[in-house]
């Protein structure tokens, strides 16, 4: 293969792939609707088509304008969109249709992928109610993206579709809009007492942007038609060593503010966080059971991950570039004063 038609890619997963593409010498085409600014517009070896995805007939004009071995949908947040692309698509060398570990119905550790040709032990996936099928909330999202995953099953089995899932994680790294993971990094960096909700030693799985990107081209090249593919860090990091290895990338960065990486963790339970009116619930990244995806069946196909250091260092190194502080996410540094002040006295 060496055409790509990649539904989105001008921001941050999807930009990630159109680089990573063309790294590995594919000729690119994104198809979006313009409304954010194109990273690429100078660079001759990407095409843009402007067409809106969820009309499908500006979908199938994009697609009979184009050239393209394989198609990536970054941009797929219902069904239907599924359903309407790999119809469009059908005559492409590989459909890869980009869900996400919030499809997993049950919690188990670690969860792993189920598809058309079976896996013992598969995780089973969230039901999907023609309700929220259409629904644009959140609390719908994991549902949406499995019933994104099993039109992709049902392409493959029905119609033999070469289409594919790939499921990442939490994905952090350069250009994540989300800032989920600058709220941590601003605090280790600003401060030199950080709160940490529970013990610490809470998993909630991450991916690399730049990893997610080489991860879906990989699953395009050597994956199977109607299976699905976790994508994550390959070794996991608790949240308190997360900001450990935060410290490491922020003491070595020729930028980061004076004493930057020299901190202290204090651990707040609910019930002290609760003197200020927080839960454990109120931090970004915080998540009481463990989320742990398999990734031994996408390693099986040839791919690698950055590692965790490295991968923290260019997140870091991207943080300090931009203007993004995570605070959004902020519970108050006040409320945190209050939970300070009452751990200094335990």
């Amino acid at each position: 293969m060496d055409s790509a038609f990649v539904i989105g890619g001008t921001r941050f997963i999807g930009r990630h792939l159109v680089e990573d593409l063309l790294a590995h010498d594919y000729d690119v085409t994104i198809c979006n609707r313009g409304t954010h600014d194109n990273p690429f517009a100078d660079d001759d070896r990407v095409t843009r088509v402007e067409a809106d995805r969820t009309d499908d007939a500006e979908l199938a004009s994009a697609a009979r304008e184009s050239e393209y071995d394989a198609v990536f949908d970054v941009v797929a947040y219902y069904p239907r969109d599924v359903r309407t692309a790999t119809r469009v698509f059908d005559d492409a060398d590989a459909y890869v249709y980009v869900s996400s570990g919030s499809a997993y119905g049950r919690e188990e550790i670690p969860k792993r992928e189920g598809a058309l040709q079976g896996r013992q032990g598969a995780t089973p996936l969230e039901s999907c109610t023609d309700e929220q099928a259409v629904d644009e909330s959140h609390e719908t999202y994991g549902a949406r993206k499995a019933e994104g995953d099993r039109a992709v099953f049902a392409a493959a089995e029905e119609r033999g579709v070469r289409a594919m899932s790939v499921r990442p994680c939490i994905v952090y790294g350069p250009g994540d809009y989300t800032e989920r993971l600058d709220f941590w990094i601003d605090r280790v960096a600003e401060y030199d007492r950080v709160v940490v909700p529970g013990d610490g030693t809470n998993v909630w799985h991450r991916a690399y942007v730049e990893d997610v990107a080489s991860a879906l081209r990989v699953v395009a090249e050597e994956g199977d038609a109607g299976e699905a593919y976790n994508v994550g860090d390959r070794r996991l990091v608790t949240l308190e060593e997360t900001l450990d290895v935060i410290g490491d990338a922020l003491s070595d960065a020729a930028d980061a503010p004076a004493d930057a990486g020299a901190f202290e963790v204090l651990h707040a339970s609910d019930r002290e966080l609760s003197v200020a009116d927080l839960s454990s619930d109120d931090y970004v990244l915080y998540r009481e059971y463990p989320h742990v995806l398999d990734t031994g069946k996408l390693a099986a196909l040839g791919w690698t991950s950055t590692p965790v250091e490295e991968a923290m260092a260019r997140s870091v190194a991207d943080h300090l570039a931009a203007d993004r502080d995570g605070s959004d996410h902020d519970p108050g540094r006040e409320n945190e004063q209050t939970v300070l002040d009452v751990l200094d006295t335990l």
